[in-house]
């Protein structure tokens, strides 16, 4: 029994600090793609950022593109547990969810600039995941979008003549500019806030339910 318990305690450790060194790579390799953009960074920059060998970094990752695959999905799923967690604090209020989606995604700007630059600017450059790659993640995120407008649409507070797959992508698509514009101009805080409420306003008025006209 204690043979097994050491034995399993050496796994877990040994897990660990793999887990901590895929990280750390992550982690580089967005430091170093905001400095010098996906194209310009070697891997061995990703490597000097991560503190490991080059070597190490084809242990854990195909190529660069790959580990931009990989990165994306990383901060997508923090992204999406962040949201998933603030979601619940509203309850059953489907436009105060609404609201917050978007002005959690256009606070990257100020809080995570890195990422945002990431997502908005960097993913862009590679071909391979513009043309190859099938956004499991992404598609979870959209899930949220959509699954708060079927939600809307059941309770009579959104229009039920609108899909909300179609829509929740055209959401991320003003999202995604509006926050491309937020990074690039490097908006404060209160900026951001600012146009993030007129987006929020504007998504929510064109998805709320149109009173029925009164006849003569």
């Amino acid at each position: 029994m204690r043979t097994n318990n050491a034995e399993q305690a050496i796994m877990t450790h040994a897990q660990k600090k793999r887990s901590d060194k895929r990280k750390r790579i992550l982690d580089g390799a967005l430091k170093a793609f905001a400095l010098k953009g996906f194209y310009n960074t070697k891997v061995s920059e990703i490597a000097q950022e991560a503190g490991v060998a080059d070597g190490t970094i084809y242990l854990y990752f195909k190529n660069k593109d790959d580990l931009l695959i990989s990165l994306f999905e990383d901060r997508m799923e923090w992204i999406i547990e962040r949201l998933t967690a603030d979601l619940k604090k509203f309850g059953d209020d489907v436009l105060a969810k609404f609201r917050h989606m978007v002005m959690i995604h256009c606070r990257l700007a100020v809080e995570e600039p890195k990422l945002a630059e990431f997502i908005t600017i960097e993913l862009r450059q590679s071909s391979k995941f513009v043309k190859e790659y099938k956004n499991p993640k992404f598609g979870d995120y959209l899930k949220i979008f959509q699954t708060l407008i079927e939600d809307g649409q059941a309770s009579g507070i959104f229009r039920r003549d609108v899909d909300p797959r179609l829509i929740s992508r055209a959401c991320f698509g003003a999202l995604d500019e509006v926050l491309l514009q937020l990074t690039l101009s490097k908006a404060d805080a209160a900026e951001v806030e600012d146009k993030a409420s007129q987006v929020a306003s504007v998504l929510v008025a064109g998805l709320l339910e149109r009173p029925a006209s009164s006849a003569d």
